[in-house]
């Protein structure tokens, strides 16, 4: 089903009928919002008119003096032209007598409680982490570098002497502008040796902090609330946000995991509550479906190239008969393969060099296990599953096991963004 929320172009349906209509002994009006409703349109609004008149030019009215009304009503409806289309056929024979239209629309904002499980109107100080750990501005890149692969940090907010908010330093500055050859997710799984020998080679490095830190940063206030917050960092492409006070001071930070606990955590205080049919986002709604895929039997050199097409940190491993078996990463490529090989490798990743040969297959170097759902599955439950796990992706499979899509936290995160 077409996601309302994510359109911009839509049709609005109107049917114009009086209320003494009927259709198979029940009114009218009721049995065309059954209809709608079956068919899984967004929703439907019955309006009842004081007065007008239609093909017969009588004039019906709701004044006290008329005994018995025939007064009008309307019914209308919005959604995706192709929804549309298809539940005119229904509605077209019911309404024997009456008035059908539809218009093009331009959808500003749709949003619905069932569609939207994020807390929006709590505060973000609700709900951000509160021990953040800052650089200095003077800090070295040397002293920098050791601190996050310390506390496994990739994005620091950096702060000066009076405690405000200057400039947030990733991983990824740190590889642009520093000449750190790897992430840190890279980094934290490489030998100590290895480690050590890059960070004695930053020792000379005259760059700080303020040298490659991103500026200016992009933050939210700690009385802003959350649905306006998680709509900028969407906005932004940012997984993380620095929350300051209305004095530009670092009070915490708000992640993306901060925001998806709160999702998974929503409980509704009604124990039975009656859903709209396909209210809810379901997997399929959200799911990409291109999927990064290797085959057990892939080597090496296939393994990095695919990494290097999709632009993917992360590769679904399948068997031959087509079901996702492992996972296999980056990290885990540079990691399990010959000690010798890990340079070469790390610079095919970054396209700066053809992959080394190697015996090791895709089977040989994933993680295997695969965390797999079902499309049809709501959003919030593979969100809770996906927490649980402590997983950033999750397969979405058939009724044979077999890849159909893939989600991930950035794409539970857009799904509940209010814009």
């Amino acid at each position: 089903m077409p996601d309302l929320s994510l359109q911009k172009k839509a049709k609005r349906l109107r049917i114009y009928i009086s209320e003494k209509d009927r259709w198979r002994g029940n009114s009218l009006d009721m049995a065309i919002v059954e209809v709608l409703r079956q068919k899984g349109i967004a929703g439907a609004t019955v309006t009842r008119g004081i007065m007008g008149y239609g093909a017969h030019s009588m004039i019906h009215t709701i004044r006290i003096e008329v005994l018995m009304s025939e007064l009008p009503v309307v019914i209308e409806a919005i959604d995706t032209p192709e929804k549309i289309a298809s539940v005119i056929d229904s509605i077209y024979p019911m309404v024997q007598e009456g008035l059908i239209t539809t218009e093009d629309v331009e959808i500003v904002k749709y949003t619905h409680r069932y569609l939207n499980p994020l807390p929006a109107d709590k505060l973000v100080s609700e709900v951000m982490t509160k021990k953040v750990v800052a650089f200095a501005p003077e800090m070295s890149i040397k002293e920098a570098w050791e601190k996050m692969l310390h506390t496994r940090i990739k994005a620091a907010p950096v702060v000066n002497d009076k405690g405000k908010l200057i400039g947030i330093v990733t991983d990824e500055d740190l590889i642009l502008r520093a000449g750190i050859q790897q992430r840190l997710s890279v980094a934290i799984r490489m030998d100590e040796s290895e480690i050590s020998q890059e960070i004695k080679s930053l020792q000379d490095s005259p760059l700080k902090v303020q040298d490659v830190m991103t500026q200016p940063v992009i933050s939210t206030l700690d009385h802003e609330p959350l649905g306006l917050a998680t709509s900028r960092m969407v906005k932004s492409g940012l997984k993380r946000l620095p929350v300051v006070n209305d004095n530009e001071k670092l009070v915490g930070m708000l992640s993306r995991l901060d925001i998806l606990r709160q999702v998974a955590n929503v409980t509704t205080e009604e124990e039975d509550p009656i859903v709209p049919i396909q209210a809810g986002r379901t997997v399929r709604d959200i799911m990409k479906t291109e999927i990064p895929m290797v085959n057990e039997d892939d080597n090496l050199v296939t393994i990095i190239e695919k990494f290097s097409k999709t632009d993917s940190h992360r590769l679904i491993v399948v068997s031959d008969q087509g079901e996702a078996i492992g996972l296999v990463s980056d990290s885990d490529v540079v990691t399990r393969v010959q000690p010798e090989s890990r340079r070469g490798i790390l610079n095919a990743l970054k396209n700066l060099g053809k992959p080394p040969s190697g015996k090791e297959t895709a089977y040989d170097l994933m993680s295997p296990g695969v965390l797999t759902i079902q499309p049809e599955s709501s959003v919030v439950d593979a969100l809770k599953l996906m927490l649980s796990e402590s997983r950033k992706w999750m397969v979405v499979v058939d009724e044979n096991k077999k890849p159909v899509g893939l989600i991930d936290r950035q794409m539970m995160l857009e799904s509940i963004a209010v814009f």
